[in-house]
């Protein structure tokens, strides 16, 4: 840079005094500060032959707001003279670089040189409180502030709004704004929308929105956003579009910012037309804009789009950042595409991207949710430093692919390596513990949930409630439920269909009562669970009127999942006039899950000739599931067409057909003990079939009569008598009777559903050993108290 100084007269204009001289110096100086250039504009402060106050505090600024603390603090040691506004400035520098213990340490200096810190001192302190969370450091500014009369001064009320908000202190936030003067700037309103958007309360940001307009501030580019956020977080499109008015005639629809919240807003609303029409009135294409398209096109399930807008940007040679790359990986493995998964994987190595833990570990989750775990494993193994993030998209990954032992092995190890669970992780690994009905380990996760804070998510008292309830374990799932501070249609469904689950029919039709009155609007899955609950409780009209309100009430459209309930209701009814009634008028072809309904609904009440149309028919769909031949020729045994029966197995054999055979197991100790029928394996196997025997004998006594229907080999009665024995389930009660303690309730879990016989055994055992059997199989609960099941024998 040429001196300043040393230009000719036609560059600047002469002084008359050296007074403008040093005038025009500082004003040149400040310029070349506030462009950022620290090296010319500590040339000039050298070359100046006077220096006052202003070119000293300016130079310490300069300094400071650069980060250059230490030329900062030698300069201001330097300088002749300080004053209140000298010790600001290299306060608001340390400030700047969240130098807190050494801001304080000024602060405390300042005041010992004889200089009380002013409203311009405060305000830089209070910025870096609250981007640092440090809601300690803002009350002891606050108290100054009082002690001082600067508590009622806008610049440091704002300030300490803005800490109290930040910090999750809404309730004192809104004491201070509501204590201000009514003169509050757009500044002070915008802090506290910010506020209450940040602290989750929507309708008061909204609500002070409206408070805003009404006093006759207007708002701007910062004030939007805070707003635009509230409204999408209460899903009203209404309010959002009369903003989206006042962004319009307010001049901002072309600042990045409120673009973004605009669309963020559309989508998280479901409004994707909306969002793009802000999208294609962009005048400049925007980095920021374009994100928070592709983000709310994956939130709403349209990965498609998300990924035309993505090709879009590539095509258009857009600059990609690290908030690019994860959305569009979510969206490819939404879509499944294993080559499109790869393209863009190369794309992110080529643009320099892999190192970014964030993109990252996009890549792992999308490889694990693919189930294309060698790459995932690969990527995990490279990560120079795996935050909670990188496990757990591994970890969902898994339970994604129903791979919930591997989930929680991966679960554990990452507990071992000291890395602390996040609710994310919490609610899968619940999800996980659930499907396997891992009561003990499911257990220590809740123990570790509520440990670490994490109990306090809905998510997590959701996935709470459903692995209770999935666990038999209705008293604790109610629990769970009544502690919920937030109950959203989510918290009602699981309650509903665990109750359904386990027998208590007439109890989710009560609680579906009970959400109606609080409220909430049933969703596609709430009436899965209504339905469910009528067809285990033989409630055929109730189910009847639940599935007509679906669409006539809620505009919900019946689904597969629906068909197959009423199917199975209708069937069990013995309706089968109705129920194929109901296949023949569907919109769709009938899927193997509604024959496999029919089927079974045929099995109980000795339909042979609709089992053989219904058996057909899901051969035809699925050639290789066992289902159809395993129950048609039980129903050729019940009956005793064994020549039919053994027809229909050696079929199953000769197309090669293998069926999964029955296991119950039970969780003990940390350990599980699995059984199958007549299983000698067991190191206590001597020890279980003498207590099977004792059963058997105790339970006869009290009645039990083996049900000889459920012998399915044309064997003498002493041979079905003894095949019907040593079932697995039966096996594993002697086990839990061997080792559990007096009283303790006994849990069984089978993988099909359980036979007649050994439902009838349960019931008398459950009365002569005066315990509670749980048996979960395939497709129920079954509690077990007195010689009653909670299912009263409908199945």
């Amino acid at each position: 840079m040429s001196s300043f100084f040393s230009r000719s007269p036609r560059g600047c204009r002469s002084f008359s005094s050296g007074k403008d001289l040093l005038f025009e110096s500082n004003k040149y100086l400040t310029e070349l500060l506030k462009s950022g250039r620290i090296e010319d504009a500590r040339k000039l402060f050298g070359e100046m032959p006077h220096r006052d106050e202003v070119t000293w505090n300016a130079m310490i600024a300069g300094y400071g707001n650069s980060g250059r603390l230490v030329d900062a603090r030698k300069l201001f040691d330097e300088a002749p003279k300080r004053s209140a506004i000298t010790w600001s400035s290299l306060v608001s520098g340390y400030c700047k670089m969240g130098c807190e213990v050494e801001s304080f340490k000024l602060i405390y200096e300042m005041q010992l040189d004889g200089f009380k810190p002013r409203h311009f001192t405060l305000g830089g302190v209070l910025r870096m409180c609250s981007i640092k969370g440090l809601i300690s450091r803002g009350k002891q500014i606050h108290g100054y502030a009082v002690k001082t009369r600067l508590d009622m001064d806008h610049f440091v009320v704002t300030g300490l709004i803005d800490v109290y908000a930040k910090c999750l202190c809404i309730a004192e936030a809104e004491d201070l704004f509501e204590s201000m003067p009514r003169d509050r700037n757009h500044v002070t309103w915008t802090a506290m929308i910010t506020g209450y958007s940040q602290n989750g309360d929507a309708d008061g940001a909204m609500r002070c929105f409206r408070g805003m307009r009404a006093e006759g501030i207007e708002a701007n580019q910062y004030t939007f956003p805070g707003v635009l956020v509230a409204c999408a977080a209460v899903s009203d499109i209404r309010y959002g579009v009369q903003v989206h008015s006042c962004v319009v005639r307010g001049g901002f629809e072309a600042n990045v910012f409120v673009q973004s919240a605009l669309i963020d807003m559309y989508t998280k609303c479901g409004d994707l037309s909306s969002a793009w029409r802000v999208v294609e009135a962009m005048e400049v294409d925007d980095l920021i804009s374009c994100n928070a398209m592709i983000v709310g096109c994956v939130r709403q399930g349209c990965p498609e789009q998300a990924l035309a807008l993505f090709r879009m940007m590539h095509q258009k040679s857009m600059k990609l950042d690290e908030f690019t790359f994860p959305s569009v990986l979510n969206s490819v493995a939404l879509m499944k595409g294993v080559n499109t998964g790869k393209i863009t994987h190369s794309l992110v190595v080529k643009s320099g991207f892999e190192g970014y833990t964030l993109v990252s570990n996009a890549l792992i989750d999308m490889y694990a949710k693919q189930n294309n775990f060698d790459p995932a494993l690969r990527l995990f193994d490279d990560l120079v430093e795996k935050d909670v993030i990188s496990w757990t998209s591994l970890i969902t990954g898994c339970a994604h692919n129903s791979l919930y032992e591997s989930s929680l092995k991966l679960f554990c190890r990452m507990r071992r390596d000291g890395m602390a669970s996040d609710r994310v992780l919490a609610s899968t690994v619940m999800s996980s513990c659930a499907e396997l009905a891992l009561l003990d380990l499911g257990q220590q996760a809740h123990a570790n949930c509520v440990k670490f804070g994490l109990d306090d998510s809905p998510s997590v008292d959701n996935s709470l409630l459903s692995f209770y309830a999935h666990c038999g374990c209705l008293e604790n799932a109610k629990r769970v439920f009544d502690s919920m501070r937030t109950r959203n249609v989510v918290s009602w469904t699981a309650l509903i269909v665990g109750y359904a689950q386990n027998g208590e029919g007439i109890k989710s039709l009560q609680l579906y009562d009970e959400m109606r009155a609080a409220g909430v609007e049933p969703d596609y899955i709430t009436f899965i669970g209504l339905l469910f609950a009528c067809n285990h409780s033989g409630l055929a009209e109730q189910g009847q009127c639940h599935f007509e309100s679906m669409v006539r009430d809620h505009g919900i459209r019946p689904g597969h999942d629906h068909y197959a309930c009423m199917i199975d209701l209708l069937g069990r009814s013995g309706r089968f006039n109705e129920a194929e009634k109901l296949l023949s008028e569907m919109e769709f072809e009938p899927d193997s899950t509604m024959w496999k309904s029919l089927l079974s609904a045929c099995r109980k009440h000795g339909n042979l000739d609709l089992a053989k149309k219904a058996a057909a028919a899901l051969i035809e769909l699925e050639p290789q599931d066992p289902v159809a031949y395993v129950l048609l020729s039980n129903m050729y045994s019940a009956a005793g067409k064994w020549e039919e029966a053994a027809l229909t197995r050696s079929s199953m054999k000769v197309k090669g057909v293998v069926k999964e055979p029955g296991r119950s197991w039970v969780e003990m100790n940390g350990r599980v003990h699995a059984f199958t029928s007549d299983d000698r394996n067991h190191l206590e196997a001597g020890a279980i079939y003498s207590k099977v025997d004792e059963v058997l004998m105790l339970i006869k006594e009290a009645g039990y009569v083996p049900d000889m229907s459920f012998a399915l080999h044309d064997i003498n009665e002493e041979g079905k008598t003894h095949g019907l024995a040593y079932h697995s389930e039966k096996l594993a009660l002697a086990f839990c009777l061997l080792k559990l303690t007096e009283g303790a309730p006994v849990r069984i879990y089978k993988n099909v559903r359980v036979c007649g016989d050994c439902h009838s055994a349960m019931r008398f055992a459950s009365l002569v050993y005066q315990r509670h059997i749980v048996l979960r199989d395939s497709n129920r609960f079954h509690h077990f108290k007195g010689g009653v099941c909670s299912c009263n024998d409908y199945w």
